[in-house]
């Protein structure tokens, strides 16, 4: 049973309105119990005995029959949501400076949009992995900044989805405590999955 890192793409923006608490549902229902929302940006930790390819798969079949559009989800294990914050050279959010992850599993819309965002003067970003881009964004103007714009262009805006560095640590910690509280569980046959107290706020 691993713990799991769901990123949405695209709700709750552009008329895709969905509810945490629909959304949440809706995952319970399609055999994900302990499904977790984070934020409404749609961030979900959830845990199962399938792999993250199979995740996705059931994942985005969920979100077509449950809402009815045509979802795309980035899956990722917790241990990997955890190398990706460690590998972002970047700070937290500060009066000046605001850090960004775009996240897509099409690895070569992703080389494409660093190659776009290195021909930007004085951008700042960093290829974390394959599936992985940081970059920085002055604080208050990120949708005007240039490689935000490069973003929001159809080519990427269809395969890939940005979170702050601090949504990814929020993440990354939940995911972390769901997965801990897994192990005792898997030990006993038959037993109740069980959240942790800090996971449940």
């Amino acid at each position: 049973m691993g713990s799991y890192a769901v990123f949405l793409r695209g709700i709750n923006v552009g008329g895709i309105n969905i509810k945490m608490v629909d959304l949440r549902e809706a995952l319970k229902a399609c055999g994900f119990p302990d499904a977790l929302t984070l934020l409404a940006s749609g961030n979900v930790v959830l845990t199962s005995g399938l792999g993250a390819a199979a995740v996705k798969r059931e994942c985005e079949k969920c979100l077509r029959a449950a809402f009815g559009y045509e979802a795309w989800v980035v899956v990722l294990d917790a241990g990997r949501v955890a190398e990706l914050v460690e590998a972002c050279p970047y700070p937290d959010d500060d009066r000046s400076t605001h850090t960004y992850i775009t996240l897509s599993s099409d690895t070569a819309v992703l080389d494409e949009l660093e190659t776009a965002g290195a021909a930007l003067d004085g951008a700042e970003q960093k290829r974390l992995g394959p599936e992985a881009l940081a970059w920085l964004a002055p604080a208050g103007g990120t949708l005007d900044s240039p490689f935000s714009k490069i973003t929001a262009k159809a080519r990427f805006k269809a395969a890939t989805t940005t979170r702050n560095l601090r949504t990814l640590v929020k993440v990354r910690d939940v995911a972390a405590a769901l997965n801990t509280a897994q192990e005792p569980v898997q030990q006993k046959q038959g037993a109740t999955r069980t959240r942790p107290s800090s996971a449940r706020r």
